[in-house]
């Protein structure tokens, strides 16, 4: 079909199965007739570049040394919580309880019912298992442990959100799948019947064992091979029991319809944002620290409300800057606007209703910086400027319509 980007049929045919499938049928068909597509693409809220700036070319070689490169990794295993399970099997007192099982992947045990955010249990966010970025620490638990799920959501489908032996794996369990619209066709790819799949435009919503979730806009895009991107949509989400709200960013730049969110689904008790993988060679299509914690900021109607918890990174290698600057940025930026925030490690559990603690875990385990650390964490200028330059372009547009880690890994877990 002319200007949807779909491959010839023979590439479609060698093209291995992690990649997917692209829509067909009454699954396109619905595609077509979205208000969000627009000239053979979905098209983002405000106006993104998804391509890296020409800039990026000229600054490989410097950030290619070896003393540039060795900030991307720790220094030392991460520590990983080593009582998950066991926490897990207690309900959470208050109703609502957040689990980070690193990246973006999230448990949220919510009004009884348990959802798991963008779950990616393998050991390469990549297509292939020979290359790509490999995962800097294990995962917390088995996958096959997280029993009794009620929905898995999905953000969109590029590989570190959409892992296909973890979405194969889950097959196996009866869950329903919640996915952005053209999502669902990569799932059905890998076998998940259609009847369980709530596959959703941006603004519509859907009912799963009592939970109501909503795909709401995100600033960001797709794909997962050599096929014309912008075929499937990208989302955050909003979950809702009817008492308690969460919201869960995906992938996403920072663009004014945070406000438009919050003021339709929340107020939030919790809030998962990206606030990893930057850089200014895209700074329309993710997040720094600092407007992470000015999008938690606006969908809570403008002032600090609820507890917003930092995804998007430490388990990956995505991007040039130092691994544990998204948590000293985060860190700094909260305490600069007065937000709540909770840091925690890798598989801890814990409920956003309670007083977090001040736990810089990643300064345990990661380069120290020269000088050491101090005493505060601090924003780097580069983040700064980046959110500057990205919050900028997002208002001009609304107002106008792998560094691997050498070797395997080791775990640290407290004795």
């Amino acid at each position: 079909m002319t200007g949807t980007g779909r491959l010839p049929s023979r590439l479609v045919k060698l093209r291995p199965a992690p990649f997917g499938s692209d829509p067909a049928g009454a699954r396109l068909e619905r595609i077509l007739r979205s208000p969000n597509w627009a000239n053979g693409a979905f098209a983002n809220p405000v106006g993104a570049r998804d391509v890296p700036s020409g800039g990026l070319i000229k600054s490989l070689p410097a950030n290619l040394r070896k003393e540039a490169r060795l900030s991307r990794k720790p220094a030392r295993p991460v520590p990983i919580h080593p009582t998950t399970l066991t926490d897990l099997a207690v309900p959470p007192a208050s109703g609502l309880r957040l689990t980070w099982m690193g990246h973006s992947s999230v448990l949220a045990e919510i009004g009884g019912r348990r959802v798991l955010f963008d779950p990616v249990w393998g050991e390469r966010c990549s297509p292939f298992t020979f290359v790509g970025p490999r995962r800097i620490h294990p995962t917390p638990v088995p996958l096959a442990s997280l029993t009794g799920l009620d929905v898995v959501v999905i953000s969109h489908d590029h590989y570190d959100h959409l892992d296909m032996p973890t979405i194969t794996a889950l097959l196996r369990t009866g869950v329903v799948f919640a996915v952005p619209l053209g999502v669902g066709s990569h799932l059905e790819h890998w076998g998940v019947p259609p009847e369980r799949l709530r596959e959703l435009d941006w603004n519509e919503s859907t009912d799963v064992a009592g939970l109501t979730l909503t795909a709401t806009p995100a600033r960001h895009f797709c794909g997962r091979g050599l096929r014309g991107r912008q075929q499937t949509l990208w989302a955050s989400w909003a979950v809702t029991d009817g008492t308690h709200r969460i919201y869960h960013s995906g992938d996403t730049g920072y663009f004014p319809g945070f406000a438009d969110i919050g003021a339709q689904h929340g107020p939030f008790d919790a809030t998962m944002i990206q606030i990893g993988a930057y850089s200014e060679f895209w700074p329309d299509i993710h997040m720094t620290p600092a407007e992470g914690i000015r999008a938690h900021l606006d969908l809570s109607g403008g002032e600090p409300a609820g507890t917003m918890m930092p995804i998007h990174w430490g388990t990956f290698n995505l991007a040039q800057h130092p691994w544990a600057e998204p948590g000293e940025g985060t860190v700094a930026a909260a305490r600069e606007a007065g937000a709540k925030i909770a840091t925690p490690r890798v598989g801890a559990p814990f409920e956003p209703a309670d007083p977090q603690p001040d736990d810089w875990w990643w300064r345990e385990v990661a380069v120290r910086p020269a000088g050491g650390w101090p005493a505060e964490p601090t924003a780097t200028v580069g983040s700064q400027e980046a959110a500057a330059g990205a919050a900028a372009g997002a208002a001009a547009g609304a107002a106008a319509g792998e560094d691997e880690r050498e070797g395997g890994y080791e775990v640290a877990r407290p004795k």
